[in-house]
C-alpha cells in the first residue's frame, strides 16, 4: 500500500485581515481554518503530516498540538520555499504526498480521498486539484495543451491576457510523488513579478522532463473557496454553516430558519429537536433528543439531556438533565447543573450550583455556590449571597423546603429539609429541618404620616385635576 503524506501551509500572517490573530487561526463556525483543513486530512489515514509553519508559530503549535509535526518557514520566499522546509521530515520517504493551505477550511476529507485515487490511477508525478471559476481572477490558471494535457499552472500576475482568460483555477491542492516533489523543488528560480519560489513551477520542470502532470476537476467550486480577508471569511464561514445545517436536518433535527441559526462545527444534536431561529449552538455543545431550543436562545458548551427546553436563554458550560425547562431571559453560567424536571423561570441567573429534582426557582432570582435538593419553591426575588468580598461560599438547602419571595440567604448556611423560610428574610444562621426561619423587622404603621410628605400634595393635585 502505497504511503501518504500531508503538508500543510500555515506560515503566513494574512495582512489583508488587518488583525492580530493570524490568517489561519481565525475561526470558522467554532474552529480555526487551519484546524478544518487538518481535520480532514486525518480522515485519510496519513502516515505523516507536516505543518509549514512561520508568523504565529508558537499558537499554531498551541491550537493543533502533537497531531502533526511541523517545520519553521523562517523568511516567507514563496510557497515553492515553504514545502521545501519539509524535506528534513519527509524528503527521503517513497509515497504520495498532499499540499494543502492552511486557510481553506471548505475541503472535505472525500475530494482529499478522490484526488489521491485519481492521481495514483494516472500514474502521475504531480496532481493538480482544479474547478471552475465563473471569476477566476487572483487565481492562478491551469493552462493544458490541444488534446486537455495540463502544459502549466500560470499565476494571476504572470499571466497573458489570453491566459487570464481561462476559468479553470488552481485550487491550491496538489499531490506529489514526494521524492519527485523535492528534486524538483530543488530547480525552480524566483525570476517571476513577486520574486518568489511558486510550487506550481515545479509543473513546468516535471514536464520537460517528460513525466506525467495530471489535473483532477472538483465539482464544487465553493469548497476551494479561500480566506485571505474577512470579506471572505464570512462567505467561507456561510457555507460552512449551512452544511452544517443540512447535515443536522437530514439526521432528524428541524431546524426553522437555517439561514439565522448559527450551529458550530462540533456540536451534537439529537432527533426530534426543534430550532428556532436566532439560536447559537457553540463549542462541544450536545443537545438531546425532542428538546426545543427557543429563539435569540445561546448555548456554550453545555449538554441538554432529552425533553428539555430553553426559551430565548443564555447557556454555558452548564449541564440540563431531562425535561428541565429555562427561560426566558435566563443564565446559567459555567458548572450549572439543572435537576430532571427542574423549572428554572424568566430572570434568573444560575452559577456553580446544583439544582435537584423537580426544584422551582420561578423568576428574578439568582442562585450561586449553592446546593438545592429536590421539590423545593425558590420565590421570587431570592438572593443567594455568596461572596464576601475576598472568599466565595456555599448554601445547601435540603428537599421539599420552601424559600419564600424576596428573601437573601447569606453563605455558608445549611437550610434543613422541609423547612420554611418567611418571605422577605434575611437568613445568616443555619435552619433545622421543618422549622420556619423569619428574620426580619417588625411592622409598625405610623398614623397619618402620608400626609405629611410631598407625595399627598400631588395625590391631592391630580385628584382635583380629574374632578374638573
Amino acid at each position: 500500500m502505497t504511503a501518504k503524506y500531508a503538508i500543510i501551509l500555515a506560515a503566513g500572517q494574512g495582512t489583508r485581515m488587518k488583525s492580530k490573530l493570524y490568517k489561519v487561526l481565525h475561526p470558522v463556525c467554532g474552529r480555526p481554518m487551519v484546524d478544518h483543513v487538518l481535520t480532514q486530512i486525518e480522515k485519510n489515514e496519513m502516515d505523516k503530516i507536516v505543518t509549514i509553519i512561520g508568523h504565529g508559530a508558537d499558537k499554531v503549535k498551541e491550537t493543533l498540538g502533537n497531531r502533526t509535526e511541523y517545520a519553521l518557514q523562517s523568511e516567507q520566499l514563496g510557497t515553492g520555499h515553504a514545502v521545501l522546509q519539509a524535506e528534513g521530515i519527509l524528503g527521503d520517504l517513497d509515497g504520495m504526498t498532499l499540499i494543502a493551505c492552511g486557510d481553506t477550511p471548505l475541503f472535505t476529507a472525500k475530494t482529499f480521498s478522490e484526488l489521491f485515487e485519481y492521481h495514483k490511477s494516472k500514474g502521475a508525478v504531480a496532481t493538480v486539484l482544479t474547478a471552475q471559476a465563473e471569476n477566476p481572477f487572483g487565481y492562478g490558471r491551469i493552462i493544458r495543451n490541444e488534446i486537455g494535457i495540463v502544459e502549466k499552472i500560470v499565476e494571476q500576475k504572470d499571466a497573458t491576457k489570453e491566459e487570464a482568460a481561462v476559468k479553470e483555477i488552481n485550487t491550491g491542492v496538489y499531490v506529489f510523488d514526494n521524492r519527485e516533489l523535492f528534486h524538483a523543488l530543488h530547480q525552480i528560480k524566483n525570476d517571476n513579478a513577486q520574486g518568489e519560489y511558486y510550487l506550481t513551477d515545479v509543473m513546468e520542470i516535471f514536464k520537460n522532463e517528460n513525466k506525467i502532470v495530471a489535473a483532477y476537476r472538483m465539482k464544487n467550486f465553493e469548497e476551494s473557496m479561500g480566506v485571505n480577508d474577512r470579506v471572505a471569511l464570512s462567505k467561507a464561514t456561510k457555507v460552512m454553516r449551512q452544511r452544517i445545517n443540512e447535515g443536522h436536518m437530514k439526521n432528524g433535527v428541524t431546524i426553522i430558519d437555517p439561514d439565522n441559526t448559527y450551529i458550530d462545527c462540533d456540536v451534537q444534536i439529537g432527533s426530534d429537536t426543534v430550532i428556532e431561529p436566532g439560536v447559537y449552538l457553540k463549542g462541544r455543545t450536545i443537545v438531546g433528543n425532542d428538546c426545543f431550543i427557543g429563539a435569540n436562545s445561546e448555548i456554550v458548551n453545555s449538554i441538554l439531556d432529552d425533553e428539555v427546553t430553553v426559551t430565548s436563554s443564555l447557556i454555558e458550560e452548564a449541564h440540563m438533565q431531562k425535561e428541565s425547562n429555562i427561560g426566558p431571559y435566563s443564565h446559567l453560567r459555567p458548572l450549572a447543573d439543572i435537576g430532571e424536571g427542574v423549572h428554572i423561570g424568566n430572570f434568573v441567573e444560575v452559577k456553580k450550583a446544583k439544582i435537584g429534582k423537580n426544584t422551582k426557582v420561578g423568576h428574578l432570582t439568582y442562585v450561586g455556590d449553592a446546593t438545592l435538593g429536590k421539590e423545593i419553591n425558590v420565590g421570587c426575588g431570592t438572593v443567594f449571597i455568596n461572596y464576601d468580598g475576598i472568599n466565595k461560599h456555599h448554601t445547601n438547602v435540603g428537599d421539599y423546603s420552601f424559600i419564600g419571595s424576596g428573601s437573601n440567604i447569606i453563605a455558608p448556611v445549611e437550610v434543613g429539609d422541609h423547612s420554611y423560610i418567611a418571605a422577605g428574610s434575611t437568613i445568616t444562621n443555619d435552619v433545622e429541618p421543618h422549622d420556619m426561619a423569619i428574620a426580619r423587622g417588625r411592622q409598625v404603621n405610623k398614623k397619618g404620616y402620608y400626609d405629611r410628605y410631598p407625595v399627598a400634595k400631588a395625590a391631592a393635585e391630580t385628584e382635583k385635576n380629574e374632578k374638573k
